[in-house]
């Protein structure tokens, strides 16, 4: 178990430096000059441009540039930010708890909505109940966020008045004023979400249901939950961790749309902010935050694979 947890580990380590060429490598291909971006009302003097590239090491071969950005990167320094001057590892931690508690309360909603949606579904097969099931999951996974969320804000918000219709405050804040900022933004992104958990839970709980240990459990008489939930459930969970950990990973990365309309001051917005001012360093932080999550949530989606299946732990 160590010697495989180790080699893991090692996996992360080319992972994440391939990823780190890609990003500032592709961070070149964008159009525009930040240092255009920078000066403003003085674009036009070449003197001033000049000092701008020196100042942020624009005037360096590319190799060099990157080296530099590793180098501070590995110590957790993605520099600062061109725009507001501002460390950008400060940035992140800023946003990561706001979108952090959004991708949270979406996911629990996914889990909650799809995972028994996708039991109950395979369980009663191909009668009115699975009927509904899919009917609803195909609605949540083609809804655009962005539609829905606006017919939200106008029935809960304007309608109803029940919701604030945008803003977000923090959690330690007030508790219940949080929640009520973003319940329908989460319910927005795990609405998807769960339409997506709860086809794949349909489909491997078909499949296992059909298995030989599923019917020796029946025949053994068995109570039917039982079969289902310790038997069946356990083995469909597998290809659902999977897809779980990689949605829950989406979500940490920001939902750009849905935190616009909202007006949610995650990584989302933080992104799209970085991009139009030309903003490198956020730019190149942020992505590289959200690669290091998605790798973790790899790890972790292997250790609960040894969790819900003991084979995997014996092999």
């Amino acid at each position: 178990m160590l010697a495989w947890f180790l080699r893991r580990l090692g996996q992360i380590v080319p992972t994440l430096l391939i990823l780190s060429v890609m990003i500032f490598g592709l961070q070149q291909l964008m159009p525009g000059d930040p240092a255009l971006t920078l000066a403003g009302e003085e674009r036009g003097d070449p003197q001033v441009l000049a000092q701008i590239r020196a100042e942020l090491r624009l005037d360096r071969p590319l190799p060099e540039q990157y080296l530099h950005w590793v180098a501070r990167a590995v110590q957790g320094d993605f520099g600062f930010s061109w725009r507001i001057r501002e460390p950008v590892a400060k940035l992140i931690l800023e946003k990561l708890p706001v979108t952090f508690q959004l991708a949270v309360m979406a996911f629990l909603i996914a889990l909650v909505i799809g995972i028994p949606a996708g039991v109950i579904s395979a369980v009663r097969r191909d009668r009115p109940v699975d009927w509904l099931a899919n009917g609803l999951a195909l609605f949540g996974i083609s809804m655009p966020n962005f539609w829905l969320g606006i017919m939200m804000i106008l029935l809960f918000s304007v309608q109803l008045g029940w919701l604030p219709p945008s803003g977000y405050v923090p959690l330690t804040e007030d508790p219940v004023q949080s929640l009520a900022t973003t319940i329908m933004p989460a319910f927005v992104l795990g609405s998807g979400i769960a339409g997506v958990l709860m086809r794949h839970t349909r489909a491997a709980m078909l499949g296992a249901l059909s298995q030989d240990y599923v019917r020796t459990a029946r025949a053994k008489g068995l109570d039917e939950r039982v079969v289902v939930g310790r038997h069946a459930l356990r083995n469909a969970l597998i290809p659902v961790v999977t897809l779980g950990t990689i949605e829950f990973g989406r979500l940490l990365a920001g939902a750009v749309l849905t935190e616009q309309i909202f007006t949610i001051p995650g990584f989302g917005k933080l992104i799209v902010d970085a991009v139009f001012n030309r903003d490198y360093p956020v730019v190149q932080g942020v992505v590289m935050a959200t690669a290091l999550i998605f790798v973790t949530l790899s790890l972790i989606a292997d250790i609960l694979y040894m969790a819900v299946n003991p084979r995997l732990r014996s092999a």
